[in-house]
Protein backbone atom coordinates (compact mmCIF):
# COMPACT_ATOMS: atom_id res chain seq x y z
CA UNK A 1 0.00 0.00 0.00
CA UNK A 2 1.70 3.45 -0.93
CA UNK A 3 1.46 6.09 1.65
CA UNK A 4 -0.95 9.35 0.96
CA UNK A 5 0.96 12.23 -0.34
CA UNK A 6 0.04 15.41 -1.46
CA UNK A 7 1.39 18.26 -2.49
CA UNK A 8 1.19 21.61 -1.89
CA UNK A 9 1.56 24.04 -4.66
CA UNK A 10 2.38 27.65 -4.18
CA UNK A 11 0.68 30.66 -5.94
CA UNK A 12 2.87 31.62 -9.05
CA UNK A 13 4.86 34.92 -9.00
CA UNK A 14 4.55 37.71 -11.84
CA UNK A 15 6.32 40.72 -11.17
CA UNK A 16 9.14 39.69 -8.48
CA UNK A 17 12.22 37.54 -8.89
CA UNK A 18 10.67 34.24 -7.60
CA UNK A 19 12.84 33.07 -4.79
CA UNK A 20 13.47 29.48 -4.67
CA UNK A 21 15.91 26.72 -4.74
CA UNK A 22 16.55 25.30 -8.30
CA UNK A 23 14.93 21.64 -7.94
CA UNK A 24 17.66 18.94 -7.05
CA UNK A 25 17.34 14.81 -7.07
CA UNK A 26 17.12 13.91 -3.61
CA UNK A 27 19.88 11.07 -3.96
CA UNK A 28 17.22 8.44 -2.40
CA UNK A 29 16.62 5.57 -5.25
CA UNK A 30 16.46 8.53 -7.88
CA UNK A 31 13.63 10.89 -6.17
CA UNK A 32 13.03 14.60 -7.18
CA UNK A 33 11.17 17.22 -5.21
CA UNK A 34 9.03 19.16 -6.93
CA UNK A 35 8.75 22.69 -7.63
CA UNK A 36 4.93 23.27 -7.57
CA UNK A 37 3.32 26.46 -8.58
CA UNK A 38 -0.96 27.21 -8.79
CA UNK A 39 -1.98 29.68 -11.34
CA UNK A 40 -5.44 31.66 -10.84
CA UNK A 41 -6.27 33.75 -13.89
CA UNK A 42 -9.17 35.38 -12.03
CA UNK A 43 -7.09 36.51 -10.09
CA UNK A 44 -3.64 36.89 -11.87
CA UNK A 45 -4.46 37.64 -15.28
CA UNK A 46 -4.23 41.45 -15.07
CA UNK A 47 -0.26 40.98 -14.20
CA UNK A 48 0.95 38.50 -16.43
CA UNK A 49 -1.41 40.62 -19.39
CA UNK A 50 0.76 43.18 -18.49
CA UNK A 51 4.01 41.46 -18.92
CA UNK A 52 2.96 39.03 -21.96
CA UNK A 53 4.53 41.35 -24.61
CA UNK A 54 8.10 41.26 -23.26
CA UNK A 55 7.69 37.83 -22.06
CA UNK A 56 6.51 35.60 -24.67
CA UNK A 57 7.31 34.62 -27.39
CA UNK A 58 5.86 34.84 -31.28
CA UNK A 59 4.63 31.05 -31.04
CA UNK A 60 2.82 31.30 -27.86
CA UNK A 61 1.45 35.02 -28.98
CA UNK A 62 0.19 33.69 -32.04
CA UNK A 63 -1.14 31.03 -30.01
CA UNK A 64 -3.13 33.22 -27.82
CA UNK A 65 -4.38 35.33 -30.52
CA UNK A 66 -6.08 32.61 -31.70
CA UNK A 67 -8.62 31.86 -28.20
CA UNK A 68 -11.81 33.12 -29.56
CA UNK A 69 -13.20 32.92 -25.75
CA UNK A 70 -11.57 35.73 -23.82
CA UNK A 71 -11.33 34.01 -20.90
CA UNK A 72 -9.64 31.26 -22.47
CA UNK A 73 -7.13 33.58 -23.93
CA UNK A 74 -6.22 35.04 -20.09
CA UNK A 75 -5.72 32.00 -18.95
CA UNK A 76 -3.38 30.71 -21.48
CA UNK A 77 -1.32 33.76 -21.41
CA UNK A 78 -1.29 33.64 -17.22
CA UNK A 79 0.01 29.96 -17.25
CA UNK A 80 2.54 30.58 -20.01
CA UNK A 81 3.95 34.22 -18.19
CA UNK A 82 3.77 32.01 -15.15
CA UNK A 83 5.63 28.71 -16.06
CA UNK A 84 8.48 31.08 -18.03
CA UNK A 85 8.91 33.13 -14.82
CA UNK A 86 9.30 29.73 -12.94
CA UNK A 87 11.67 28.12 -15.61
CA UNK A 88 13.47 32.05 -15.89
CA UNK A 89 13.75 31.57 -11.57
CA UNK A 90 15.36 28.23 -12.20
CA UNK A 91 18.10 28.71 -14.79
CA UNK A 92 19.17 32.50 -13.82
CA UNK A 93 17.31 33.95 -17.12
CA UNK A 94 15.30 36.82 -17.82
CA UNK A 95 11.58 34.86 -18.53
CA UNK A 96 11.82 36.16 -21.92
CA UNK A 97 14.96 34.51 -22.75
CA UNK A 98 14.04 30.81 -21.87
CA UNK A 99 13.82 29.03 -25.27
CA UNK A 100 11.18 26.04 -25.40
CA UNK A 101 10.32 23.61 -28.03
CA UNK A 102 9.18 20.33 -28.12
CA UNK A 103 11.03 16.77 -28.02
CA UNK A 104 10.08 14.46 -30.10
CA UNK A 105 7.40 12.31 -29.50
CA UNK A 106 8.58 9.10 -27.98
CA UNK A 107 5.24 7.38 -30.14
CA UNK A 108 5.64 8.33 -33.58
CA UNK A 109 9.08 10.70 -33.94
CA UNK A 110 6.89 13.51 -34.26
CA UNK A 111 7.39 17.67 -33.26
CA UNK A 112 4.82 17.06 -30.43
CA UNK A 113 6.45 14.85 -27.89
CA UNK A 114 7.59 16.46 -24.01
CA UNK A 115 7.83 20.22 -23.45
CA UNK A 116 11.56 21.18 -23.47
CA UNK A 117 13.81 24.35 -22.79
CA UNK A 118 17.68 23.48 -24.19
CA UNK A 119 19.12 26.72 -21.78
CA UNK A 120 19.33 23.89 -18.64
CA UNK A 121 18.74 20.31 -17.00
CA UNK A 122 15.43 21.20 -15.63
CA UNK A 123 12.85 19.67 -16.58
CA UNK A 124 8.98 20.86 -16.50
CA UNK A 125 5.27 20.41 -17.22
CA UNK A 126 1.95 22.77 -17.12
CA UNK A 127 -2.04 21.64 -16.99
CA UNK A 128 -4.80 24.42 -16.91
CA UNK A 129 -8.40 23.66 -16.55
CA UNK A 130 -10.94 26.50 -16.41
CA UNK A 131 -9.06 29.51 -14.94
CA UNK A 132 -7.15 27.08 -12.76
CA UNK A 133 -3.76 25.82 -14.12
CA UNK A 134 -0.69 24.11 -12.03
CA UNK A 135 3.30 24.18 -13.27
CA UNK A 136 5.94 21.84 -11.96
CA UNK A 137 10.04 21.91 -12.53
CA UNK A 138 12.09 19.33 -11.29
CA UNK A 139 15.67 17.63 -11.90
CA UNK A 140 13.62 14.58 -13.33
CA UNK A 141 11.33 14.51 -15.81
CA UNK A 142 7.90 15.56 -14.05
CA UNK A 143 3.99 15.96 -15.45
CA UNK A 144 1.23 17.70 -14.24
CA UNK A 145 -2.57 17.62 -14.80
CA UNK A 146 -5.36 19.49 -13.09
CA UNK A 147 -8.78 18.34 -13.90
CA UNK A 148 -12.22 20.07 -12.73
CA UNK A 149 -14.60 17.40 -11.58
CA UNK A 150 -17.08 16.42 -14.48
CA UNK A 151 -20.58 16.02 -14.45
CA UNK A 152 -22.24 12.52 -13.73
CA UNK A 153 -22.67 11.73 -16.80
CA UNK A 154 -19.08 12.08 -18.22
CA UNK A 155 -17.64 9.75 -15.74
CA UNK A 156 -20.55 6.64 -16.94
CA UNK A 157 -19.08 7.92 -20.61
CA UNK A 158 -15.73 7.81 -20.27
CA UNK A 159 -14.83 5.73 -17.55
CA UNK A 160 -15.10 2.82 -19.81
CA UNK A 161 -11.72 3.93 -21.02
CA UNK A 162 -10.17 3.16 -17.85
CA UNK A 163 -7.82 0.16 -16.53
CA UNK A 164 -10.36 -2.59 -15.81
CA UNK A 165 -9.58 -2.27 -11.64
CA UNK A 166 -10.20 1.64 -12.10
CA UNK A 167 -13.50 1.18 -13.56
CA UNK A 168 -14.36 -1.81 -10.70
CA UNK A 169 -13.12 0.91 -7.74
CA UNK A 170 -15.37 3.43 -9.76
CA UNK A 171 -18.25 1.39 -9.91
CA UNK A 172 -17.90 0.23 -6.19
CA UNK A 173 -18.28 3.65 -5.38
CA UNK A 174 -22.05 5.76 -4.03
CA UNK A 175 -22.93 7.52 -6.97
CA UNK A 176 -22.10 11.20 -5.28
CA UNK A 177 -18.78 10.14 -4.61
CA UNK A 178 -17.58 9.12 -8.36
CA UNK A 179 -17.03 12.29 -10.20
CA UNK A 180 -14.59 12.96 -7.49
CA UNK A 181 -12.63 9.31 -7.82
CA UNK A 182 -12.98 10.07 -11.41
CA UNK A 183 -11.63 13.55 -11.71
CA UNK A 184 -8.86 12.16 -8.69
CA UNK A 185 -7.47 9.39 -11.17
CA UNK A 186 -7.91 10.98 -14.79
CA UNK A 187 -5.73 13.87 -13.52
CA UNK A 188 -3.13 11.11 -11.81
CA UNK A 189 -3.26 9.06 -15.18
CA UNK A 190 -2.56 12.53 -17.50
CA UNK A 191 0.31 13.35 -14.99
CA UNK A 192 1.92 10.20 -15.41
CA UNK A 193 1.38 10.11 -19.46
CA UNK A 194 2.73 13.18 -19.67
CA UNK A 195 5.47 12.83 -17.55
CA UNK A 196 6.34 9.50 -20.09
CA UNK A 197 5.94 12.01 -22.71
CA UNK A 198 3.32 9.98 -24.42
CA UNK A 199 0.37 12.05 -23.66
CA UNK A 200 -2.96 10.26 -24.42
CA UNK A 201 -1.13 8.38 -27.23
CA UNK A 202 -0.94 5.57 -24.86
CA UNK A 203 -4.30 3.61 -23.85
CA UNK A 204 -5.66 5.02 -20.49
CA UNK A 205 -6.47 1.38 -19.76
CA UNK A 206 -2.67 0.10 -19.64
CA UNK A 207 -1.52 1.24 -16.61
CA UNK A 208 -3.08 1.40 -12.93
CA UNK A 209 -3.18 4.50 -11.29
CA UNK A 210 -5.91 3.78 -8.37
CA UNK A 211 -8.84 5.92 -7.59
CA UNK A 212 -8.53 5.92 -3.85
CA UNK A 213 -6.48 8.15 -1.66
CA UNK A 214 -3.58 6.88 -2.50
CA UNK A 215 -2.32 6.78 -6.42
CA UNK A 216 -0.75 3.22 -7.12
CA UNK A 217 3.06 3.62 -7.89
CA UNK A 218 4.13 2.64 -11.85
CA UNK A 219 7.72 0.90 -12.08
CA UNK A 220 10.31 3.78 -11.96
CA UNK A 221 7.62 6.85 -11.26
CA UNK A 222 5.88 8.31 -8.03
CA UNK A 223 2.67 9.82 -8.75
CA UNK A 224 0.58 11.98 -6.11
CA UNK A 225 -1.72 14.06 -6.08
CA UNK A 226 -1.66 18.18 -5.88
CA UNK A 227 -4.38 20.18 -3.12
CA UNK A 228 -6.05 21.95 -5.69
CA UNK A 229 -8.90 24.64 -5.50
CA UNK A 230 -13.04 22.95 -5.13
CA UNK A 231 -14.60 21.99 -7.67
CA UNK A 232 -10.82 20.45 -9.24
CA UNK A 233 -7.95 17.38 -9.18
CA UNK A 234 -4.71 17.76 -9.74
CA UNK A 235 -1.69 15.53 -9.63
CA UNK A 236 2.12 15.16 -9.72
CA UNK A 237 4.04 12.15 -11.67
CA UNK A 238 8.11 12.39 -11.36
CA UNK A 239 10.31 9.95 -12.97
CA UNK A 240 12.61 7.50 -10.00
CA UNK A 241 14.22 5.16 -12.30
CA UNK A 242 15.04 4.18 -16.23
CA UNK A 243 13.30 6.28 -19.06
CA UNK A 244 11.08 3.81 -20.93
CA UNK A 245 7.70 3.59 -21.77
CA UNK A 246 5.91 -0.04 -20.15
CA UNK A 247 5.32 -2.40 -22.46
CA UNK A 248 5.62 -0.23 -25.15
CA UNK A 249 2.40 -0.67 -25.80
CA UNK A 250 1.49 2.83 -27.91
CA UNK A 251 -1.04 3.27 -29.91
CA UNK A 252 -0.10 3.81 -33.46
CA UNK A 253 0.26 7.52 -35.08
CA UNK A 254 -3.32 8.25 -36.87
CA UNK A 255 -3.07 6.72 -40.51
CA UNK A 256 -0.45 3.58 -39.47
CA UNK A 257 -1.62 0.64 -40.29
Amino acid sequence: MNATVMYEPVAAVFEEPAAFAPPQPSGQGGDAAPVLWSVDAEVQADAAMRLAGGVLDDGEKERAAAFVREADRRCYVTAHVALRAMLGACLGLAPGAVRLHREPCVSCGGPHGRPATADGPVHFSLSHSGSVALIACAAVPVGVDVEAVPRPGVVNEVARELHPRERAELTALPEAARSAAFARVWARKEAYLKGLGVGLARGLSLDYLGTGPAADRPPGWRVADVAAPNGFAAAVALRTGPASVPGARVAPAPGTP
